[in-house]
């Protein structure tokens, strides 16, 4: 190589070395990195700290850019009791690398069965419903958060609920479509009959009702079921997922993240929830065949601890054991089952409960003693008990309807489609509100229901008993809370007035109350 084309050369790596550090001198100066160095570095020398790189490492962790969802994975797992459910895990970028932030399954609807027909019908039910939920976790859900900050919890939720309402339309119009095309020739015939032969139906139907008047009172009809539509569960899931995430992200736990999100800011002092105990779980699975009630539960009062109420509750769940009586069964449509072969009519169902809650008074509260129809008899049974107990109705699928009369609180549990910003609005909506795990098909020992319930403040948590270990796993987490609050010393204890549940006015504490007190959960229905 010649001489010039050597000095060529040089001036031609000179000039790309030459232009590179004047981009490298661009970039830092774009980005602010000359000044945060300095800044680093001062503080370093200031502090003087043991771990040098460490506190480095601290420093400019801070400086990182917020987190990003990078996916989801919808994956099948098993409940508690070994039935299908699913999990949510969300991945986030964070510092330029992609980690695994945190996973939440939530309960889904499916109940026990009484017959092994009915357990194959639900199994296949379930798995529907969960594989669906997988679906949309991993496919369209995970297109339309990815880029999304977990601490964006509103934003996160519209997502999920326009998402949500719109498979429910679309699942709607498909079921109309069904209808339609199913309607056979007699239907229209119907439809198009001559008026004579309209009067002369009518005529007969007037007749018909006459009769049964005459026989027995007739009901309200009842309303229809709420429809679940296979997957939703994938909402609920994700929803809590992404705001454990969020919490994770602050390095906070998830019940002050909560708290945060619904008070715009972290409270300086926290309530531990009265935890409502089940001490006997009735209905017709129970072996006293008691379908009136569904549980039996113990309030205990207020400013206990929740190890103290643990054992307290241990104690009497062995007592109540040894008394639980058996009988037989019969059965009679058009009335409540309140035991194995004893009916009773709406009217005469008030009439029991006034006298249950003259006869003990430790029984405080009543959970949908009625169904939603009996607008009549929830009126009439809380103008005679008044306030000597409490009328309480779950508002999980109905936030948005009229209110029963002579209700004072409600009943919320985390299911389905309910994303986190719905517990949140419906707690801010309805003062005195109890959220509730559901009897099966717990969540995979996720132990978020407690945070859950501090984070939004409420007055009572109803967990369950003692006898699952997904239970006591969420009263182990509460404990935990309680310890943590009471060491920051911003654990304060509510002095709420003793039982009844949500009364308009404070009652005189009677002996009974003064310990404990029982309120009882029932879900009658017209047999």
């Amino acid at each position: 190589m010649s001489y010039q084309g050597f000095m060529s050369r040089v001036s031609t790596e000179a000039q790309d070395l030459y232009d590179i550090k004047n981009e490298a001198a661009e970039f830092y100066r774009v980005n602010g990195v000359p000044e945060e160095i300095e800044r680093a570095l001062n503080e370093l020398f200031f502090n003087k700290p043991e771990d040098v790189h460490g506190y480095l490492a601290n420093y400019f962790t801070n400086l990182s850019a917020p987190p990003r969802i990078s996916r989801l994975k919808g994956r099948e797992v098993y409940d508690a009791r070994g039935q299908l459910a699913i999990e949510t895990e969300v991945f986030c970028i964070i510092c330029n690398k992609e980690k695994s932030m945190s996973s939440s399954a939530i309960s889904s609807h499916f109940g026990p069965n009484e017959t092994s027909l009915d357990w194959k019908a639900k199994c296949e039910e379930r798995a529907d419903h969960v594989m669906t939920a997988a679906q949309w976790i991993n496919e369209p859900l995970n297109n339309m958060l990815k880029g999304q900050n977990p601490c964006d919890q509103s934003d996160v939720d519209h997502i999920l609920s326009n998402f949500f309402m719109a498979r429910y339309l679309e699942e709607k119009d498909i079921q109309n479509k069904e209808k339609e095309e199913s309607r056979s020739p007699s239907e229209a015939e119907v439809v198009l009959s001559s008026p004579l032969s309209a009067q002369t139906k009518d005529k007969k139907s007037v007749d018909k009702g006459k009769k049964s008047n005459t026989a027995e009172k007739s009901f309200p009809p009842a309303e229809p079921p709420e429809p679940v539509l296979p997957g939703s569960l994938a909402i609920g899931s994700v929803s809590l997922a992404v705001a454990k995430t969020g919490a994770k992200t602050q390095g906070i736990p998830l019940y002050k993240y909560i708290a945060a999100l619904k008070n715009r800011e972290v409270p300086t002092q926290f309530h531990i929830p009265v935890s409502l105990v089940t001490l006997l779980s009735c209905g017709k699975t129970s072996p006293g065949k008691l379908t009136l009630l569904e549980e039996v539960i113990l309030i205990p009062k207020a400013g206990q601890r929740v190890k103290q109420i643990l054992t307290m509750t241990l104690e009497l769940q062995k007592e109540m054991m040894r008394i639980v009586d058996t009988s037989t069964k019969a059965g009679s449509k058009g009335k409540y089952e309140i035991a194995t072969g004893v009916l009773k009519s709406p009217d005469e169902l008030v009439d029991l409960y006034q006298t249950l809650i003259s006869k003990y008074p430790a029984v405080v509260a009543l959970i949908d003693p009625f169904r939603r129809e009996d607008i009549d008899q929830w009126e009439k049974l809380s103008n005679v008990i008044r306030n000597s107990c409490s009328l309480l109705s779950d508002i999980t699928y109905k936030s948005k309807a009229p209110p029963l009369p002579g209700v004072r609180g409600h009943i919320l549990k985390h299911i389905h489609e309910t994303t986190v910003s719905d517990l949140i609005c419906i707690t801010s909506e309805h003062q005195g509100s109890v959220l509730m795990g559901t009897t099966y098909s717990e969540p995979c020992s996720d132990d978020s229901l407690s945070d859950i319930a501090v984070g939004l403040g409420l007055d009572y948590i109803k967990l369950g008993g003692l006898r699952s270990a997904d239970t006591m796993t969420k009263f182990n987490r509460l404990i935990s809370i309680e310890e943590e609050l009471a060491q920051q010393g911003i654990l304060v204890s509510e002095e709420k007035h003793p039982p009844p549940l949500f009364t308009e006015k404070p009652q005189e504490q009677s002996a009974t109350a003064e310990n404990t007190a029982s309120v009882l959960i029932q879900k009658v229905g017209l047999i």
